[in-house]
C-alpha cells in the first residue's frame, strides 16, 4: 500500500505539472516542482540530523523507567482489565500475559518493545482460534485497542516539534492524552457492542469511570479558563507531569538498585541509531508531498474541501490538517512527513502546526497495525476489526479538532 501512495504522489505531481504548463501556461512549473524536490530531500536530512539529541534524550529516559520497573507494574495493574474484557481467553493463558505486556510497552511509548510483543500476542490468540484464516473476537478487540493505541508520552512528537522550532514541543501533551483517550474509548466500545462484551462488571466499570472521570476533569477544568489562560495552564501541566514522570523513573531506578546512567546510554544508543534507520522514509516521503504541494495538488485539494465546509456552514480552520488525517490511517511515515509539512509550511506553533501533532498522537497507523499483526497470525478475514478501527480514528480525529480549538484557537 505504501508503495502505491508514494508512486502515486509522484504520478498525480507530474500529472498536474503538466496540466498547469499546457492549460494554465504556468512556463516555470516544472522548476519549481524539481526545485521544490531538492529542497524537501535537504529539508528531511536536516530534520532528521536535528532529532538526534532529543530522540537520544527520550529513549534513554524510557530505557531507564523500562529497567526500573514500571512496565513490569502497568503489566500487574492491567492484568485484572484484560482477563474480563477477553472473556475468550482463559485465565492464565499465555496470550493474555503477551497483551498486557504489549499494551503497557505501547502506553510507555516502547514501540520496539510493544511490536515483538503484539505480535507473540496473536500466534498465541490463534492457538484458541476454532476458525484459523477469521481473526477471533479477542484478536479483534487486541488489534483495535492496538490501532487506537493509548501513549502516556508521545516522544516522537514531542522530538518533531523541538526541531521544527516549537516554543514549547510539549504543549500539545494534553491535548494529545484527550484525543488518544477518545479514539480509544470509541474502538472498544465498538467493537465491545458488536461483541455483546460484559461491560457491566466492576472491575471494567471501575476502569472506564476512573479514565473518562480524570480525562473529563481536565477537559472540563480547562474549559473554565479564560481563553488566554489555557495554553499557558496546559503547557505547565504537561511539563509538570513530563518532569514528574521523569522523577519517578529516576527514583524507582534508585530504588531498584539499577545503574540510571548505562541504562541511560543503552537506550540512547538505540535513539540514534532509530534516527538513522527514518532518513531514507523521511526524505522519500517530504520529497512526493513537496512535489504535491508546488504542482498546486495539495494546496487545490484542501482548498476544494474548504469550499465545501464553508458551505455547509461550519468552521474550516482545520481543513489544511485534512491530508494528515487522510494519511495517518494508511502510512505512519507518510503521516509523519505530512505533520512535518504542514509545520513547516503553517509554523510549528500555529493552530494547523499543533492540530497535526494532536492528530499524529491520536492513534496508530490501522492498516499497518492489521497488516503486520494478522499476517503474523497467518489470518486472512479481519471480520469487524476494520470497523473497529475506523470509529476510533475517526474519534480521535474528531477529538483532535475539538481540543485544538480549544487549547490553540
Amino acid at each position: 500500500m505504501l508503495n502505491a501512495i508514494w508512486v502515486g504522489f509522484f504520478l498525480v505531481a507530474i500529472v498536474a505539472s503538466l496540466w498547469q504548463f499546457g492549460v494554465h501556461g504556468q512556463a516555470d512549473i516544472f522548476a519549481q516542482v524539481m526545485q521544490a524536490s531538492f529542497a524537501s530531500a535537504k529539508t528531511g536530512f536536516e530534520i532528521a540530523l536535528g532529532l538526534t539529541g532529543v530522540m537520544c534524550l527520550w529513549l534513554g529516559l524510557m530505557r531507564v523507567g523500562e529497567q526500573a520497573g514500571f512496565l513490569r507494574a502497568l503489566t500487574r495493574l492491567l492484568e485484572p482489565l484484560l482477563a474480563r474484557v477477553f472473556p475468550g481467553v482463559p485465565r492464565g493463558h499465555p496470550a493474555l500475559g503477551s497483551m498486557t505486556m504489549n499494551l503497557s510497552a505501547n502506553v510507555l511509548g516502547l514501540d520496539n518493545a510493544a511490536t515483538p510483543m503484539g505480535i507473540q500476542a496473536m500466534r498465541e490468540l490463534q492457538t484458541l482460534n476454532r476458525t484459523p484464516d477469521s481473526a477471533s473476537n479477542a484478536m479483534i478487540l487486541f488489534l483495535v485497542i492496538n490501532a487506537s493505541s493509548v501513549t502516556l508520552l508521545p516522544i516522537t512528537i514531542f522530538t518533531y516539534r523541538a526541531q521544527m522550532g516549537a516554543a514549547d514541543p510539549t504543549d500539545v501533551f494534553i491535548p494529545i492524552l484527550m484525543a488518544t483517550y477518545a479514539s480509544t474509548l470509541a474502538g472498544f466500545l465498538t467493537v465491545a457492542a458488536i461483541q455483546r462484551l460484559p461491560l457491566f462488571n466492576v472491575v471494567v466499570m471501575a476502569w472506564l469511570t476512573g479514565l473518562t472521570v480524570a480525562v473529563g476533569g481536565v477537559s472540563a477544568w480547562f474549559l473554565s479558563l479564560p481563553a488566554a489562560e489555557v495554553s499557558v495552564q496546559s503547557a505547565l501541566l504537561s511539563n509538570l507531569l513530563l518532569l514528574a514522570l521523569i522523577a519517578a523513573f529516576l527514583i524507582g531506578a534508585v530504588w531498584r538498585r539499577v545503574n540510571a546512567y548505562e541504562a541511560f546510554i543503552d537506550g540512547a544508543k538505540e535513539g540514534f541509531q532509530t534516527v538513522i534507520g527514518i532518513i531514507p522514509y523521511l526524505v522519500a516521503m517530504l520529497v512526493a508531498i513537496g512535489l504535491l504541494r508546488a504542482s498546486g495538488v495539495l494546496d487545490g485539494f484542501t482548498e476544494a474541501v474548504r469550499v465545501g465546509v464553508l458551505a455547509l456552514g461550519f468552521d474550516a480552520r482545520w481543513v489544511d490538517a485534512l491530508p494528515t488525517m487522510i494519511m495517518k490511517p494508511l502510512s505512519g511515515s507518510g503521516s509523519r512527513a505530512m505533520m512535518i509539512e504542514a509545520m513547516q509550511s503553517f509554523g510549528a506553533d500555529s493552530y494547523i502546526g499543533r492540530l497535526v501533532c494532536i492528530v499524529q498522537g491520536s492513534s496508530e497507523t490501522t492498516f499497518y497495525v492489521l497488516a503486520v499483526y494478522l499476517g503474523a497470525a497467518g489470518v486472512r478475514r479481519a471480520r469487524h476489526a476494520i470497523t473497529g478501527c475506523i470509529a476510533a480514528d475517526l474519534a480521535g480525529f474528531i477529538v483532535a479538532v475539538a481540543v485544538a480549538g480549544l487549547f490553540f484557537a
